[in-house]
């Protein structure tokens, strides 16, 4: 398969990786402009811009664009390794390194009206959207998907309106059966009580979410978190929870409060 086949492969499949082109050369260079590379958060590579020093420390740059999510352009100078130059090849190199990042997932888990709300939001914001909840709930509750004329049995739910890609009726080992969670997945409980969330947050935590918050007030976290000491949940672990999730707004509608928890994830995700 071809470079580019590969990236395509690799972006549609959720995987991050990045690109090195070499873009501009001068005089004697391993590679001229228009040769590619791939390069994955392990260090793992397809194609070559050249290989040795320079190629590794390519190679470590891109990795670094892929925590950061920032493009860089590298120049080398391959005349004299006594003064720090990656080669002896006599020419200047010029590298231009992309990261392609895998869409960012939101997890909504509570699929009322807050819910609701945040998923629309998250949607509308260009995230992929997982919405969860258990079937009393979704076949109960005001505002649920019942109620609102929405299939809860069919994957993807309304999100032609800019609800979500997926719902998930059911527990939260059904919400994670073959799902991978990592930096670029925030997970946000929206849920009716205190039981829910102390239920579903020690599998929660046990992933590489990037993000894990819980609405509620300032007690009722507490209440869950002393809970969840009791039973065993280290205090490390739990200190990653934002809660109250949101940034402060004085938000008090269901679209209010989605706003100022997608600010949060936001700002987490970008600092």
């Amino acid at each position: 398969m071809s470079l580019l086949g590969q990236l395509a492969e690799a972006v549609d499949g959720g995987v991050a990786v990045a690109s090195a082109t070499v873009v501009d050369t001068s005089r004697s260079v391993p590679r001229r402009a228009g040769a590619k590379m791939l390069v994955r958060r392990d260090g793992t590579i397809s194609g070559t811009v050249g290989g040795g020093e320079m190629e590794a420390r390519v190679v470590a740059e891109a990795v670094a664009s892929l925590a950061d999510g920032r493009c860089r352009l590298l120049s080398y100078r391959l005349v004299d390794p006594g003064r720090g130059d990656p080669g002896v090849c006599g020419g200047d190199v010029q590298i231009f390194v992309e990261p392609h990042m895998p869409q960012p997932t939101v997890i909504v888990m509570g699929y009322g009206h807050v819910g609701r709300a945040v998923a629309q939001l998250a949607k509308w914001l260009g995230y992929r959207v997982v919405a969860s909840d258990d079937r009393e709930l979704a076949e109960s509750s005001p505002g649920s998907p019942a109620d609102e004329g929405m299939d809860s049995e069919v994957p993807g739910g309304d999100a032609a309106d800019g609800g979500p890609d997926e719902l998930i009726i059911g527990t939260v080992d059904e919400l994670l059966a073959g799902r991978t969670f990592d930096a670029d997945t925030s997970v946000v409980l929206v849920t009716r009580n205190v039981e829910v969330d102390a239920a579903a947050l020690p599998a929660l935590l046990g992933t590489d979410a990037g993000y894990v918050g819980v609405m509620g007030s300032e007690r009722r976290w507490a209440t869950t978190r002393a809970r969840l000491e009791a039973e065993g949940v280290a205090p490390a672990a739990l200190d990653r929870v934002c809660a109250p999730i949101g940034i402060e707004v004085g938000a008090e509608t269901p679209e209010e409060i989605a706003l100022s928890i997608m600010a949060e994830v936001v700002a987490h995700r970008r600092t």
